[in-house]
């Protein structure tokens, strides 16, 4: 009788379901982070061709959306009580962006120290915006939120867990 254990064929099958074992944990990783992280942003087309982005609220009921700010790739918090779209300012430095005059601002945490700029080029999904009034924020807070000076130029409607950011068919 041969012992058939140490056959190249039988090795050969092992290392194939330690291949398939690690690509199953692997797999059941990718999908438990994005359920993890609330399923995402989706982009899609409506019946009348505006652009619009669907977004889900995470956990904590907040709504994230990736983009770009003058082409760098960002991950927005979108904020419908934030004024203008704010960034800190290690971000601004960054992006090259010009620190405009020094205003005092309100925040969540309280009155605090900010510059005006604009953006080239604000991007979610796909709706962007051109010459984009931002606020470069001097706090503890290095999250972006997408203020109101980007988000009134669009429709947005919010329901069952779900925001969605429309194009206004009269043009950008």
């Amino acid at each position: 009788m041969t012992d058939s254990r140490n056959t190249p064929d039988s090795q050969l099958g092992r290392r194939m379901l330690w291949f398939a074992a690690l690509g199953l944990l692997g797999g059941l990783y990718l999908l438990f982070s994005a359920l993890e992280n609330g399923g995402g942003t989706v982009i899609s087309v409506d019946s009348s061709g505006a652009a619009m982005v669907v977004l889900e609220q995470d956990r904590n009921g907040h709504y994230e959306a990736e983009g770009t700010i003058n082409g760098q790739p960002v991950v927005f918090l979108v904020d419908t009580g934030a004024t203008d779209v704010a960034l800190p300012e290690s971000l601004a430095r960054a992006l090259g962006l010009d620190f405009g005059p020094r205003v005092q601002v309100m925040t969540a945490a309280g009155p605090s120290t900010a510059w005006m700029t604009r953006l080239d080029e604000v991007v979610v999904g796909g709706i962007h915006r051109n010459n984009v009034r931002a606020s470069i924020t001097s706090g503890e807070f290095n999250g972006i939120l997408l203020g109101m000076s980007f988000l009134k130029h669009y429709n947005l409607q919010q329901q069952d867990g779900k925001l969605v950011i429309k194009q206004v068919n009269t043009g950008n």
